[in-house]
């Protein structure tokens, strides 16, 4: 069986995802998808339950989706892609990475990605961040100098993730291989013909006509949760971490932990603490990680170590096939399964008891795990 890794968050599953799956499917792969859990990559909780993501990602065509724990999952933009392919390469099974790109150019993706990796890139990349430029307008900067032929591609969201995929691919010498997708639509567009992002869906009430009915009878009937309606539990968390917690906390280099912590101690909203600490050189998703970071009291180091295992969220008849050939790197327990007593699993039984604070209709007890087995016809 030929196997395809998709590392990916579905918040929430809709069309443009159905059609990456649908595309591997009739080149013959099996899509294996590791999908962010509870909390996602910007830093805030998952619109719906990953149970419910993972059940409509199989309804339409993938084979397994296992979960990408929080420690994984709220990583910076190259953290998140290079653990995606840590728990791939340790399945043992995918032959190529699949990822979608505005441009789709794989060749110039990876010539991006081979001179962000090149030690020549770390003195300019100093250069440009000392003189106060942010760190993604430094990167391009110092990628032109250097003459990167893709320096530009690093001006579009979905071809920045990309670049990050191959620098992972490259970096950890991995045998998948770079599969991209051409992005076509319009990223922030309203209708359904411009295959809009999942941000655009999040602020959405109606899905329908943006997914595929499988998956929107599933996603429809979850419950849905906010960053908002967990602000005041957050602030409490907050305001009550000590400076050797901030200190702690991953992304607070450079003096913005402390920053951080003083509006945390000043401010009476999330909105209020970002507005204080934001400044061109950190964007808002790296504040809004160190905030949820705290909360959850995730420490820098705990977002460097591996996992011990992964849970296994939902699978078809393939899945299953895929799961006997795995090689053994990498411990899979389906949902809800208990494991044994490591500081990994109290973190993880942690952090999935406080994301029930952010339910839209008021704060809940974690849902049961199970794994889901859809059966096809």
């Amino acid at each position: 069986m030929r196997i395809a890794g998709i590392i990916c968050e579905y918040n929430p599953f809709h069309n443009g995802h159905a059609h990456q799956l649908a595309v591997l499917r009739e080149a013959g792969y099996a899509p294996v998808c590791v999908m962010s859990g509870d909390y996602v990559q910007r830093g805030e909780p998952a619109v719906i339950p990953a149970a419910a993501r993972a059940e409509a990602a199989v309804r339409c065509g993938a084979a397994l989706v296992l979960e990408l724990p929080p420690s994984y999952a709220l990583r910076s933009a190259e953290g998140f892609a290079d653990g995606g392919v840590e728990l791939l390469d340790r399945l043992g099974c995918a032959e190529a990475l699949c990822f979608g790109s505005e441009s789709g150019d794989a060749e110039a993706l990876l010539a991006t990605a081979r001179t962000l990796l090149s030690p020549e890139l770390v003195p300019l990349l100093k250069q440009e961040l000392a003189g106060g430029a942010s760190f993604p307008a430094a990167r391009q900067r110092a990628l032109e100098r250097l003459g990167a032929p893709g320096a530009a591609l690093l001006e579009r969201p979905n071809s920045i993730l990309a670049v990050e995929y191959c620098k992972a691919l490259l970096r950890r010498g991995s045998a998948m291989r770079p599969l991209v997708l051409h992005r076509a639509g319009d990223y922030h567009g309203g209708s359904a013909a411009d295959a809009p992002s999942a941000s655009f869906l999040r602020g959405q009430a109606d899905w329908a006509g943006y997914m595929p009915e499988a998956a929107q009878a599933v996603q429809a009937a979850a419950p849905r949760y906010r960053l908002a309606a967990g602000g005041r539990a957050m602030l409490a968390r907050l305001r009550a971490m000590g400076e050797e917690a901030f200190a702690a906390l991953p992304f607070g280099s450079e003096g913005l932990w402390q920053k951080v912590m003083h509006a945390c101690r000043t401010e009476a909203s999330l909105e209020g603490i970002l507005a204080a600490a934001k400044s061109k050189r950190y964007p808002r998703t790296r504040l809004m990680r160190m905030l949820l970071c705290g909360f959850l009291g995730l420490t820098e180091q705990q977002l460097t170590e591996p996992a011990p295992y992964v849970r296994v969220l939902a699978l078809d008849a393939d899945g299953r096939a895929i799961l006997r050939a795995a090689q053994g790197g990498l411990l899979l327990l389906h949902a809800g399964e208990r494991t044994q007593d490591c500081a990994f699993a109290e973190t993880e039984r942690r952090c999935r008891a406080l994301y029930g604070l952010f339910r839209e209709d008021g704060p809940a007890e974690p849902a049961p795990k199970s794994r889901v087995y859809v059966q096809r016809d």
